[in-house]
């Protein structure tokens, strides 16, 4: 582990013990934007992955790409975001298939002075495990192993990044150990994330998918935003019926219907 990730581990800890978890120094990104009172709520919708990141890949006859998946999702809330609730402005990291570093997501989040940073991805499991069903993520602990290795999975992005050991100060994506950090960065918008992250859960289940529940762990796109955020795992590219069900129309429709709900829920508590 480089002494620059020490470094950044043993100040991040200082920071947290004397001032009660604040936000990361990349807040500060937020304040370039223009001042002045916003007149509405603004929503940053992020389809991981993209361009020469494909994401996780299905192994069914579909052949589904996960970057697509979530792509399409991502659309779908938007468009029922921007119909429905005139007061939102939403702001997209990406509305085609381009890469986009995980860095710049977060600074378009900051930028915008986001009031929800909402990141949607694709599950995938190793070899020929199954899995069904819907989850949702905040920043935080990763006690699990399963959740673990789904950040160590989505994190993994970084390694297509240029000069990425340099601008994440060390962070291995493959490393236990740099999750460490993960322990010392929860805020005053863990309780809003979570909030989150359980209406989203409820509206699954709401529409017929398997309920898997809402955990933390250490998401680098989540690490860098400054309001509440949360990273929806759709459901298993890698379990051929998912995969059919992700890929359709009517998949694409009821997950996007259950985050547009889960969205409008949370905006109406916030009065």
């Amino acid at each position: 582990m480089r002494a620059s990730f020490h470094r950044m581990f043993f100040a991040v800890a200082l920071l947290t013990l004397t001032f009660c978890f604040p936000p990361l120094p990349v807040r500060a990104l937020a304040d370039d934007a223009p001042s002045g009172t916003k007149s509405s709520f603004t929503l940053v919708l992020d389809a991981g992955h993209g361009g020469k990141d494909p994401g996780a890949l299905g192994k069914g006859k579909v052949k589904g790409k996960e970057k697509n998946i979530n792509l399409a999702v991502t659309l779908a809330v938007g468009k029922l975001v921007e119909q429905n609730l005139k007061d939102v402005k939403v702001v997209y990291t990406r509305k085609t298939d381009v890469f986009v570093e995980l860095d710049e997501r977060a600074k378009i989040a900051n930028k915008a002075k986001a009031d929800l940073f909402v990141s949607i991805h694709t599950n995938a499991l190793p070899g020929k495990a199954q899995g069904r069903g819907s989850e949702t993520y905040t920043l935080g602990m990763h006690r699990a192993a399963d959740n673990l290795a789904v950040a160590k999975r989505e994190n993994s992005v970084i390694s297509l990044e240029k000069d990425y050991e340099n601008r994440y100060e060390g962070f291995d994506p493959k490393s236990s150990e740099s999750y460490i950090i993960f322990e010392f960065m929860q805020d005053q918008n863990m309780e809003k994330s979570v909030r989150l992250a359980t209406l989203v859960q409820k509206q699954f289940r709401a529409a017929g998918r398997p309920d898997k529940g809402v955990h933390q762990a250490g998401f680098l796109v989540l690490r860098a935003t400054s309001m509440p955020s949360c990273l929806i795992e759709l459901g298993y590219i890698t379990t051929a019926s998912e995969e059919a069900y992700l890929t359709s129309e009517r998949g694409v429709s009821e997950l996007a219907q259950s985050i547009y709900q889960a969205i409008k829920k949370y905006k109406e508590t916030q009065k």
